[in-house]
């Protein structure tokens, strides 16, 4: 038989230790849980938004044309100021002439040698033609007095070219403007050997540089951003006179200089390119801007920026509200109970701080601007309203919404 003492104090003994364990459970609490973050969130600013098109661009005549030596010589005379305007048809430079004129007056004695012996030709088919119809002479001889003739005719006529085309570079001698405009920097000096490489073969440039034309890109994305009114407007730029009335319902351009003052004068797209470079992934477009008084010259940097659509009741956020991730692009929003949702949004134009959500967020809901990686779905938060300024800025000291 067992020892019933011994049973009854391994009971009590265990009995002991269950009660104090007991009750040492009984007596340690759970710590309270802790309170929501304060998170700042901001309202959706809704507006109508201007689509801006801002390029870095590069200004050239609206004309500018080379000034060739076509001819090869010394130059002998400039009879311009360097930079200063020129009028059509006048006289810039010209070449030595002498070469030219002996060659004209080659030229013209081949052709009165030819001419000689074109009457000479004629002289004797007229003499042989009749005996030929008399059987006086043979029908050879009077084919051959026949090609005589024609070949002197041809000699003639080669004769002819080659005293024009002497003439013609003769001309050459003598380098006129083709058009109005101002003229730049001389390439060459009087007595310089011109024409032929090494020695410089374009002597000047003359620009019109009113209007002065500025030549941009736009990126691929921007450039599907406006397809649209590209599309419009290359079916009203047929002719001139469609470039004039189409510019009425154009957008216009500002021309904003290197130093950052903006030009007087707006400007208007005239020309573009066939298609996106794919190299580069740019789009080219050319502007006119009126320059009356020539303060744009050809060669600066300058910026084009015009408003290119306006977005009705667009909504926008500020850019560092915005998650991406694999391309997907989310935002934190605040429900009514003060809980977060991760909404999926699709993002478009950039403007400032701010960028504007296509689609996915209303203007009335609560979008969390800072501390998004702290966040979790369905998280419960103390939102603390944060105000903007037009730029998509925190205001400093800014009363809360609905203070």
């Amino acid at each position: 038989m067992h020892d019933q003492p011994a049973l009854r104090r391994r009971a009590s003994t265990l009995l002991l230790v269950l009660t104090s364990a007991l009750g040492a459970a009984c007596g340690k609490q759970e710590p309270p849980p802790p309170p929501p973050p304060e998170i700042p969130v901001v309202s959706p600013i809704q507006r109508d938004q201007p689509v801006l098109l801002e390029a870095i661009g590069e200004t050239m005549g609206s004309v500018d044309i080379p000034i060739r030596a076509r001819v090869e010589g010394y130059l002998e005379g400039i009879f311009f100021d360097e930079g200063w305007p020129v009028k059509k048809d006048q006289l810039l430079y010209t070449i030595d002439p002498q070469p030219f004129e002996a060659a004209v007056v080659e030229a013209k004695g081949g052709l009165a040698e030819a001419r000689t012996m074109l009457a000479k030709a004629k002289s004797d088919l007229d003499r042989i033609r009749p005996l030929a119809e008399m059987k006086a002479v043979s029908e050879q001889d009077l084919d051959g007095a026949v090609a005589e003739y024609e070949a002197a005719i041809g000699a003639v006529q080669a004769a002819e070219a080659r005293v024009e085309q002497a003439e013609i570079e003769l001309g050459y001698t003598r380098i006129h403007s083709p058009i109005d405009g101002r003229i730049g920097l001389s390439e060459a000096k009087v007595g310089e050997f011109v024409g032929r490489q090494p020695n410089p073969v374009i002597l000047n440039y003359v620009s019109q540089a009113n209007p002065i034309r500025v030549r941009f890109s736009i990126d691929e994305r921007q450039y599907l951003q406006f397809a649209r009114q590209f599309i419009e407007l290359r079916a009203e730029l047929t002719d001139a006179e469609a470039i004039r009335a189409a510019r009425g319902g154009q957008t216009p351009l500002e021309l904003i200089l290197s130093d950052g003052t903006v030009h007087e004068h707006q400007g208007f797209i005239v020309a573009y390119d066939a298609a996106v470079n794919p190299t580069t992934g740019t789009f080219r477009m050319e502007a006119d801007f009126p320059n009356p008084d020539n303060v744009v010259v050809a060669g600066q940097f300058a910026r084009v920026r015009g408003v290119a659509e306006t977005i009705k009741d667009a909504i926008l956020v500020p850019q560092r509200c915005i998650q991406e991730l694999q391309g997907l692009f989310s935002v934190f929003v605040v429900r009514d109970d003060d809980t977060v949702e991760l909404r999926a949004v699709e993002p478009g134009y950039k403007v400032d701080q701010l960028q504007v959500i296509v689609s996915g967020l209303a203007a009335n809901e609560r979008v969390v601007f800072e501390g998004v990686q702290r966040l979790r779905e369905g998280m419960k938060i103390v939102p603390t309203a944060v105000q903007l300024d037009d730029r998509g800025a925190p205001v400093e000291n800014a009363p809360a919404a609905g203070d």
